[in-house]
């Protein structure tokens, strides 16, 4: 057990119960970390499913100089090209818009952001348009590997929660909750995503 799983089950009989159930947090991720790149992949797969996603991604990136498109290039590139890709105008707005972000330095290089607390990469990052911060906690947990992420909006992780203490949390319940979980509050989301596939796996069993 690593030390992260060790923590939670040592001060939550909930965890203590569901984390052997399933497969470990993983302490390592390919750090893929340009946060330009990860916004404009999350604002493009928002709302779609993964293969149709991935199609739309791969016809925008087509239109430009690979291996990503610039976002210089990305900002002047006109509509009714992007449109025949399968964007909509509002995923066209926050894709210009995150690549201006990102001229002007708003959304800094991966090099930059690696300095950055969480909370200050969730701030620059949401200034652009169509990113949340929801979205920017995704890249903290699974790109960058921040080890203490706690997205307490997500419906998963309070559905997660709520079957590790035996009842429905609200958000503000769930956040105070969770301090127990630090410093590993991004392995404790991983677990309470895990917990409701868990359960509805053993309720079609």
């Amino acid at each position: 057990m690593n030390p992260a799983e060790a923590h939670l089950v040592s001060v939550c009989p909930g965890m203590a119960a569901f984390v052997p159930r399933h497969e470990p947090f993983p302490e390592k991720f390919k750090r893929s970390a340009d946060p330009y790149q990860a916004l404009v992949r999350a604002v493009v797969f928002q709302q779609l499913s993964g293969k149709a996603a991935q199609t739309i991604l791969g016809r925008v990136v087509a239109q430009f100089d690979p291996p990503f498109p610039k976002p210089e290039a990305l900002v002047k590139a006109r509509e009714p090209k992007l449109r025949e890709a399968g964007l909509s105008r509002q995923k066209i707005a926050a894709l210009k818009d995150i690549a201006a972000k990102r001229i002007e330095g708003v959304i800094p290089t991966a090099r930059t952001l690696a300095k950055l607390s969480d909370e200050d990469i969730i701030e620059r990052l949401t200034a652009a348009r169509g990113v949340g911060r929801w979205t920017v906690q995704m890249y903290l947990i699974f790109s960058l590997g921040r080890p203490d992420v706690f997205p307490v909006d997500d419906l998963g992780v309070r559905k997660g929660a709520g079957k590790m203490v035996g009842r429905d949390l609200t958000v503000q319940e769930l956040a105070a909750y969770g301090e127990r979980w630090a410093p590993y509050r991004s392995a404790a989301a991983w677990h309470c995503w895990r917990a409701v596939d868990t359960v509805t796996l053993d309720a079609a069993s």
